[in-house]
Order: C-alpha cells, then sequence, then structure tokens
C-alpha cells in the first residue's frame, strides 16, 4: 500500500508544473493533498480524474486559501467531511477516506504564522483534533493522518532551530503538543520509525526566501501519523525531490499492509 501526501500551495499552479503527470507514475493508493486553493467550479476535467485515479475535494468557503484533496485508486466505503466544527471545516482543514478497517486522513493544520489571532486559532484546532484522532482510532483497526501539520517536532525536523525557538511553527507549547500525540496518546510517526536520527534529507517544506531549498534550510512539517500496528508496516519512508510542484515536497510511503484489510 502506497500512501503519498503533498501540499500543493494552490493546484493550478502544481498542475501546470507538471504534477498530475507525476501523479500517473506513482501507482499510489491514496494521495492526500493540502492547499489546493480552489474552488469546485475551478476544476478541470483532469484534476477531477488524475492519473487514472478518482477525487475528492474539499475547498475552504474563503476562495484561494486553503483546501483539502484525496485521490484514491479504490473507492472508499465512505469520505468524511470535516470534523463537525464549522469554524474549522469551513477553511477546508480535513477530509477523511473511509476504506472499514482503515481511515486515510488528508490534514492541513492551520499556520499561526500571521500573528497571535491565528496562533490562538491554531491551539483551538489542535485540541479539537487530538480528541477527534482518538475518536477515530475507536471506530476503526487503522488510521492514518497525512499532511502539512505546521509543527517541525524535534531539533532534528529543521535546519536552523536555535533561531526559531519564538517563532510559529516550532514554539514549546506546539512541540509539546507534538509530544503528546506521539506519546501519551499513542501514535506513532512512520517517516521516524524508519530514519529515527535522519536529518536534512527529512525535510519537506522551504521557504521561497532567500536560497533556503538551495542551502537545504528547510523544516519537516508533513508527516504521515499512524495507529502503531499499522506504523510497524511501515517498509519505506522517503521525500521525493527529483521535481518541484510547490514549496513543500511530497512524503511517500509503503506499508505492507492492503488497503482493504
Amino acid at each position: 500500500m502506497r500512501i503519498i501526501t503533498v501540499n500543493v500551495n494552490g493546484l493550478r499552479a502544481a498542475v501546470r508544473k507538471g504534477f498530475l503527470d507525476w501523479v500517473a507514475e506513482q501507482n499510489a493508493d491514496v494521495i492526500c493533498l493540502q492547499e489546493i486553493r480552489i474552488q469546485e467550479h475551478q476544476l478541470t476535467k483532469a484534476m477531477k480524474k488524475p492519473g487514472g485515479m478518482l477525487a475528492e475535494y474539499l475547498p475552504a468557503q474563503k476562495p484561494g486559501y486553503s483546501g483539502v484533496g484525496l485521490y484514491f485508486k479504490t473507492k472508499p466505503k465512505a469520505i468524511l467531511h470535516g470534523i463537525g466544527a464549522p469554524e474549522f471545516d469551513d477553511e477546508g482543514r480535513v477530509l477523511t477516506a473511509d476504506y472499514g478497517d482503515l481511515r486515510v486522513v488528508s490534514l492541513y493544520l492551520p499556520s499561526g504564522t500571521s500573528g497571535d489571532p491565528r496562533q490562538d486559532f491554531k491551539y483551538k484546532f489542535m485540541d479539537k483534533f487530538l480528541a477527534w484522532m482518538e475518536v477515530q482510532r475507536q471506530e476503526t483497526k487503522h488510521v492514518v493522518v497525512c499532511g502539512d501539520w505546521n509543527i517541525a517536532h524535534q531539533k532534528i525536523d529543521l535546519k536552523n532551530w536555535r533561531g526559531n525557538q519564538k517563532n510559529s511553527g516550532f514554539l514549546p507549547e506546539e512541540r509539546a503538543w507534538m509530544d503528546q500525540v506521539l506519546g501519551p496518546s499513542g501514535w506513532a510517526d512512520a517517516y521516524r520509525c524508519l530514519h529515527p536520527e535522519t536529518e536534512g534529507e527529512c525535510y519537506t517544506w522551504w521557504s521561497n526566501r532567500g536560497q533556503a531549498w538551495a542551502n537545504n534550510t528547510g523544516w519537516r512539517i508533513d508527516y504521515q501519523i499512524c495507529t502503531p500496528d499499522l506504523a510497524a508496516k511501515a517498509q519505506s519512508a522517503t521525500v521525493f525531490k527529483d521535481e518541484r510542484f510547490s514549496d513543500h515536497s511530497p512524503l511517500i510511503v509503503d506499508f505492507e499492509h492492503n488497503l482493504l484489510g
């Protein structure tokens, strides 16, 4: 089972850079998209059937903003929109494919970089989402939450950790929340299960400012967070950097697991 997650930073822009051609070559079971920044009426035929896969999108109500999507080879038993909280769901933050014994979630966790009100909104979402994750785990056997979590968990997850300790994305409160997710709450980071000490090659996002990409001044903020039994089935986890479709790179994880159980 191959699952891919990628923040496309505008689906139309990514498509112009060859994203759908790349999708067709991946033989993925599910691809999770974040920050699609597109409305339903703007979707092209190719976007509705990408690389021969099926597609489902949850755009934000605000045009040109946020939004998530799912591409799948096999149609899910159900597709779940949002987390049941309009203030978050209106921004197109969470979309879930339910395969019975497995749920694959595309997550775009809010950023707090634009100021205190949005950081407060981010914390509020984090609290609500962790409770929602627990419900998913109670309702099904395996869950994988894929996407842009907008938090670098540890010092090895970003190049300039010293200079970012007071910046959104690496705040102590955010890192403590990730400790909770991956500790007492009992979830597992598929990439770190296979690469516990990897630094530079683990980054998934680079600022468009300066020479961040050229100097690999990156952050690892895109994850596949799994229930432990599923994480134990991860065989490979790689960040694809041979082509660039956005300021994020795709995270590809192969599992020794059948999509349908």
